[in-house]
């Protein structure tokens, strides 16, 4: 499924067998376009995160291709995979920022695989990358915490800083990885919406792995749905019927789910 415009990513017969010949992945294909957003959902253990560590490579594919606009990503050795990466920003799910930093630091990091090493390890980065750091804070509401460490933040203000540091890659990829999984239903509705708004104001594609499915279908347009590590639904998500959960996830209420949603999308039009 495809919707606004070339494929800028695509996913041909991805897998990924684990050394106890568990596989997390079976044969994947996906096409993503510029400039698309779309959420991944399933259970624990469908292959949500492996997929999306296997696109930049974070964990390494039994087989198939990953492919970048014109780039064959799975194919690159070590100096070119560094490369490749910079293309690709990467949201964690437990942020990842280095504590005894500060805010300013952390987003700055984001700039590591541009600058030289020296200078990398001076903190000495260019006045441009400076300024860019300034505007993303102001631009998530955290100018005023630029100098403060990370360690005295609350989970959203680090959250916030996290799609900081991925966007000053100027990247033309988000992976993001169960961003909201930390934090509570109103603060995962700020940083979900922060980042689709993100996304569209610069052009960019994303994957998000998300464990809330309401929360997904508040926001993005197209669902890819794993089970044991393929494919088993991809469209919109009003596709996403209490039959189709089923298939994704088993048995639940899933009517209730759906409520939930239209009660929630009732709420934010108020």
């Amino acid at each position: 499924m495809t919707g606004q415009g070339q494929a800028m990513l695509r996913l041909k017969n991805l897998v990924k067998t684990y050394k106890t010949g568990d596989q997390a992945l079976k044969a994947v294909n996906l096409e993503v376009p510029d400039g698309q957003v779309l959420a991944l959902i399933g259970p624990s253990g469908a292959g949500k995160s492996t997929m999306i560590r296997c696109i930049n490579r974070l964990v390494e594919p039994t087989g198939g291709e990953v492919w970048l606009d014109d780039l064959e990503v799975s194919k690159l050795g070590a100096g070119a995979l560094r490369r490749a990466r910079r293309q690709m920003g990467m949201i964690f799910q437990e942020y990842a920022l280095v504590e005894r930093l500060s805010v300013m630091e952390n987003v700055l990091s984001g700039r590591l695989g541009y600058v030289g090493f020296w200078r990398s390890l001076t903190r000495r980065y260019p006045q441009a990358d400076v300024d860019e750091a300034f505007r993303l804070l102001d631009r998530v509401g955290l100018l005023h915490m630029a100098d403060k460490r990370a360690d005295e933040l609350s989970g959203g203000q680090r959250q916030r800083v996290g799609i900081c540091r991925a966007l000053i890659q100027n990247p033309k990829l988000l992976l993001v990885d169960e961003p909201t999984a930390s934090l509570d239903p109103k603060t995962s509705r700020q940083i979900m919406r922060l980042i689709c708004e993100l996304c569209a104001e610069r052009g960019l594609a994303a994957i998000i792995n998300i464990h809330d499915v309401a929360l997904a279908q508040m926001f993005v347009n197209r669902v890819v749905g794993l089970r044991f590590g393929e494919i088993v639904f991809d469209g919109p998500p009003g596709g996403l019927t209490p039959d189709k959960l089923t298939e994704i996830y088993g048995e639940e209420d899933w009517e209730a789910t759906i409520q939930k949603v239209e009660d929630e999308d009732m709420e934010a039009a108020q």
